[in-house]
């Protein structure tokens, strides 16, 4: 299915059942190996599968607490360079804004995040500062779809097993940055996405097949 076929059906009354039968559709390709999608611990906890990635548009595949959690000492609030639209497959999920607009005395320093070859990430600290204030955590549970704009800084956790469908439209001149201390030090960080191991891919693809299906 192309990207604006997806985009438009996530749009509509059968958005759920779309979305359910496209994921499930790559994961059985993917099982019977005639499908090749790399499968990634993120640094911010979850597992993903990147499907697509045709210039500016982009589909993932998000699973959260399949045994993978947040790398030690990165922050979750992060804002992306691209639009997100995402629908949640199956498990609740916590959309968690962060308003950095107000005044104040300043709480966090914004870092660049900038992707390389590999799965590497460098976070770089910038000269600015932000006051940041959370807002209350919106909830979405299997079957809703939200989305947020690029730059916008969020988190997104969950309390068990969940999976969401995303698509990115990246924005022109856009930079992925995230929160972090104050006190930068002169000094950036550095982020690894790797590789599941196959039995991981395996049992996780199991799992999540048996989830969509059970609806």
């Amino acid at each position: 299915m192309h990207f604006h076929d997806l985009e438009q059906q996530l749009d509509g009354p059968m958005a759920a059942a779309a979305a359910t039968a496209y994921s499930a559709r790559l994961l059985e390709q993917m099982s019977a190996a005639t499908l090749d999608v790399p499968v990634v611990h993120h640094p911010l906890g979850f597992v993903c599968l990147p499907v697509v990635r045709d210039g500016e548009l982009g589909v993932c595949l998000h699973f959260f607490g399949h045994g993978t959690d947040t790398e030690p000492g990165v922050e979750p609030h992060h804002a992306h360079s691209w639009d997100l639209t995402s629908h949640v497959l199956y498990g609740r999920v916590a959309h968690e804004p962060m308003d950095v607009a107000g005044a104040g005395e300043p709480t966090h320093r914004i870092y660049e995040v900038l992707s390389e070859a590999g799965g590497r990430d460098e976070v770089h600290p910038t000269d600015t500062l932000v006051h940041g204030e959370a807002c209350p955590p919106q909830v979405c549970t299997a079957g809703e779809t939200y989305r947020l704009p690029a730059g916008f800084f969020h988190a997104s956790r969950a309390d068990g097993p969940a999976a969401t469908l995303v698509l990115g439209r990246s924005r022109p001149g856009g930079r992925d940055l995230s929160l972090g201390p104050v006190d930068a030090r002169g000094r950036g960080r550095t982020t690894t996405r790797r590789r599941c191991a196959g039995a991981d891919t395996s049992r996780l693809l199991r799992t999540a097949l048996r989830r969509l299906h059970a609806g």
